[in-house]
């Protein structure tokens, strides 16, 4: 069920431009958390990687560029995504179609060694309060002693005025870099829906959105509303003590923790 390197191409360049719409300086954001898994990954011959909620393989591909040495594990639940990652940004990573937060759903990774770092970028928004505690404790038991995990999103703050003021600047840096004239996220996947190359992955994706809903996805959006204080308080209920936001522009973070 494949999709030719042409198709993929042009949704996954699609994607590219569609996700610049919602993320502040989405490739600076990048570019920082492939700084921090470089530190961390500092010195080791083969850094095992895992890339959570990976759409179609935006972070996984630069990290690869970044580290070619690196084996990077990329997941995600959204069959269609998965696919035009496999087929634009084959060499990058081993993709899993797994659902983020389920009973078990770690087991499917097939790991044979600690990680030294799990990276994810506006994906663990969507996994409800409880659910995400639950991965952070399943990634913080799978991480090194000295890994880190790495997420990039939004977050409010716990001032509603100073949630306010840091979307605004973001608001504002968006319009300076024309970001909102690209295409949203509904008229991506209207448009994608139109493709008969992509028909029958989207009748898998629609069977598995039946089943789970949207927890595991990627996206825009900031679906369960925790602030930078709540994600920091539910990675130490992890185990997950050493945490710092180590960039921010508007209400778009990386926050790292580090595994004692």
């Amino acid at each position: 069920m494949g999709v030719s390197m042409a198709t993929a191409r042009l949704w996954v360049e699609r994607w590219e431009r569609q996700q610049e719409r919602y993320a502040v300086d989405r490739e600076e954001r990048f570019t920082v958390i492939c700084d921090v898994v470089e530190a961390v990954t500092a010195g080791r011959t083969r850094p095992l990687l895992l890339d959570i909620g990976c759409g179609p393989g935006s972070l996984s591909s630069r990290l690869a560029e970044r580290l070619p040495d690196a084996e990077i594990v990329a997941v995600d639940m959204d069959p269609l995504l998965l696919e035009l990652g496999r087929t634009h940004h084959a060499g990058a990573a081993r993709y899993v179609d797994t659902v983020i937060g389920s009973d078990g759903w770690t087991d499917a990774l097939a790991l044979n060694r600690p990680l030294d770092a799990v990276v994810s970028t506006t994906a663990l928004h969507y996994l409800a309060e409880p659910t995400l505690l639950h991965t952070y404790r399943r990634l913080a038991a799978l991480l090194r002693p000295g890994g880190a995990l790495v997420n990039g999103d939004h977050f409010p703050q716990d001032s509603a005025h100073c949630s306010h003021l840091t979307a605004h600047v973001g608001s504002r840096r968006a319009e300076r870099l024309r970001t909102f004239e690209h295409e949203d996220w509904e008229t991506w996947w209207n448009a994608a829906a139109q493709d008969p190359e992509l028909a029958d992955l989207f009748a898998q994706r629609g069977q598995r959105q039946a089943a789970h809903g949207n927890e595991g996805g990627t996206g825009g959006g900031n679906g369960n509303g925790l602030t930078l204080a709540r994600h920091t308080e539910l990675l130490r209920q992890a185990g997950l003590w050493q945490i710092a936001p180590v960039w921010q522009f508007g209400d778009s973070h990386v926050l790292v923790a580090v595994k004692e």
